[in-house]
């Protein structure tokens, strides 16, 4: 979701120049850094991998500066062998980079030691101890499809624990060949103890993180979670003004998500590189304003409210990425610059977009917007149909 005019995109297309030639550049390096990003982040998704390896992740929390260190450098091992090699090749470089996280993390949380966190429990026996405190009671079958454990290697840690008094049995009610299980009295002091030193653990790893850091690494977390698993969408968001880094995180973003969903060219990146670089170096607080909404400590969308004349404003740069949609952010965001709009004295509103951003126009048909005009032109490599869009305020 996005708006441009083609004026705009002529005039500054036709005066690129070689200031236009270093943003390019500092693009580049901005895409560049994203991609290591997002190796870094394949890298790490062998934490998540497998059954011990997923619990980790619940128990671990997260992992410390050298951790990203040692993602980050089995990630660009993999990278480099991915370059002027076959899709097999490629293919090994990937499974090694996640085996070599996985070596690595499993260290940092101290699985090797044979027993979690020093206690008598195997990190299975935790994870187990874990879903049992989450309700009242459950079933086995339930359990072992939760876990995803082998049957007769359940039936022996469940006996340990009945043994050691942390559950009782019982048969379903509902059905008298199953067996409902729950922790005792016993059994949910051993989980507070687990649960408190989990999280003293995991408090441990992110006391030296600055808060950038802290940011990336639960981004990096979310992106494992979110592609390995179908997990349900965050249930929040905040918006916020952009800090130092976000207008980057703009460019970057615009060009990476209408390249991936509509096919659109550099053109297209080197264009919002430019206004987002004279918004940055003419903006006027008191009539223009830009937001960056957030989901789990993690950019999510983006939108700029401009100057067109002394009693118009312009919408502009209106982005959702791909995962969080679906939230409401877009209408948020929209809703933001309508109500900035207001206060900074604007009578009207504006804005240009193309029919292709189907999700936009309905979010700007929904606010009141009404489309004035459309004309067909070429840009950012593809056939396109504009629109300018506009309300009273």
């Amino acid at each position: 979701m996005s708006e441009l005019t083609v004026e705009e995109w002529s005039r500054t297309n036709m005066q690129a120049s070689s200031t236009a030639a270093g943003g390019a550049a500092d693009t580049a390096g901005q895409r560049g850094s994203a991609k290591a990003q997002h190796d870094s982040a394949a890298g790490r998704d062998g934490g998540a991998a497998g059954q011990d390896g997923g619990a980790a992740g619940r128990d671990g929390g997260a992992v410390g500066r050298d951790g990203g260190a040692a993602g980050q450098r089995s990630a660009a091992s993999a990278v480099g062998g991915l370059e002027g090699r076959g899709e097999g090749a490629a293919e090994d470089a990937a499974v090694a980079a996640v085996r070599g996280f996985n070596r690595f993390y499993t260290n940092v949380i101290g699985l090797l030691r044979g027993k979690y966190l020093d206690t008598p429990y195997s990190l299975t026996e935790a994870r187990l101890l874990f879903e049992l405190a989450q309700r009242d009671s459950s079933e086995v079958t339930d359990l072992r499809r939760t876990v995803d454990i082998d049957p007769g290697y359940l039936s022996r840690i469940l006996a340990r624990f009945e043994s050691d008094g942390l559950i009782g049995r019982q048969r379903s009610a509902a059905d008298g060949r199953r067996q409902v299980i729950s922790l005792t009295g016993a059994g949910r002091e051993v989980v507070a103890g687990l649960e408190a030193m989990s999280a003293e653990q995991t408090r441990g790893m992110l006391a030296d993180l600055r808060d950038d850091e802290r940011r990336r690494l639960l981004g990096a977390m979310r992106v494992i979670t979110e592609t390995l698993t179908e997990s349900p969408q965050p249930r929040g968001y905040l918006l916020r003004a952009p800090r130092p880094g976000d207008m980057g995180w703009v460019v970057q973003r615009n060009g990476a998500v209408y390249a991936e969903e509509f096919g659109w060219d550099s053109s297209y990146e080197a264009l919002v590189a430019r206004i987002v670089a004279d918004y940055v170096e003419n903006r006027d607080p008191d009539a223009e304003a830009a937001w960056i909404a957030e989901v789990d400590g993690a950019p999510a969308g983006c939108v700029f409210c401009v100057r067109e004349d002394d009693t118009t404003a312009r919408l502009r740069l209106l982005l959702v990425e791909p995962w969080a949609r679906g939230l409401g952010i877009g209408a948020r965001l929209v809703d933001e610059v309508l109500r900035f709009a207001r206060q900074a004295g604007y009578s009207r509103i504006t804005l240009w977009t193309n029919d292709v951003l189907a999700d936009a126009r309905r979010i700007y048909q929904r606010t009141g917007f009404t489309l004035d005009n459309e004309h067909q032109h070429h840009s950012f490599g593809q056939d396109l149909t504009s629109q300018n869009w506009s309300r009273d305020l």
